[in-house]
């Protein structure tokens, strides 16, 4: 009894399947409303899935340099150089003037230095205060699994803002890096933290 039952199961499930398929059109429609965000198109992926905040700082953008979509980490972001590869960011870090500063020394297999070096290190103009300003080249293991980019540079800008870690970083070939550092100093310079 079982077995018929179940071969009567198995045969209305396989012949239910065999059946044509209808094709549903769906005719209502309406209005958009002021309610509704206009499309944008040929919207990124960030643009498109991320809670789109403005960013908490503002710059000048330097001729030359290409403007990208921000994203978690890099409130501002940009690509410069003849060769594409050059890229310019800023973010809000966490930790001390410090703890950044030797974070990218770091990336650069440099020596990480104490409170009395850091003191003597340039200084720089950011977003109404004065940072430090760091360089160093060679390779660059800028991490996330990337491999190591050799005959790098670093040019950056370190400063407590507000109570804020503000840094403003550029990496890319030594060449290019050399020439965009009068951009980078005064791009920091010209940084303005939102109110």
């Amino acid at each position: 009894m079982k077995c018929r039952a179940a071969c009567l199961f198995a045969s209305v499930v396989i012949f239910s399947s065999c059946r044509e398929k209808q094709e549903i059109t769906v005719t209502e429609t309406r209005a958009p409303s002021t309610r509704d965000a206009a499309p944008k198109l040929f919207a990124t992926s960030d643009e498109r899935f991320r809670d789109a905040k403005p960013s908490p700082v503002k710059g000048e953008t330097p001729q030359g340099w290409l403007a990208l979509p921000a994203s978690q980490f890099r409130l501002l972001n940009y690509r410069f150089g003849e060769s594409g590869m050059g890229e310019v960011w800023v973010s809000l870090a966490a930790g001390s003037v410090l703890d950044n500063v030797n974070r990218w020394l770091k990336q650069f297999g440099a020596d990480p230095v104490d409170a009395a070096a850091l003191a003597k290190l340039p200084s720089a103009s950011i977003a109404g205060t004065t940072g430090v300003l760091i360089t160093a080249e060679g390779d660059y293991a800028g991490g996330m699994g990337a491999p190591p980019k050799p005959g790098s540079a670093l040019a950056g800008v370190v400063a407590s803002v507000n109570g804020q870690i503000l840094t403003v970083k550029m990496v890319g070939p030594k060449a290019e890096v050399e020439a965009a550092k009068p951009a980078l100093e005064a791009f920091a310079k010209s940084l303005k933290m939102a109110e």
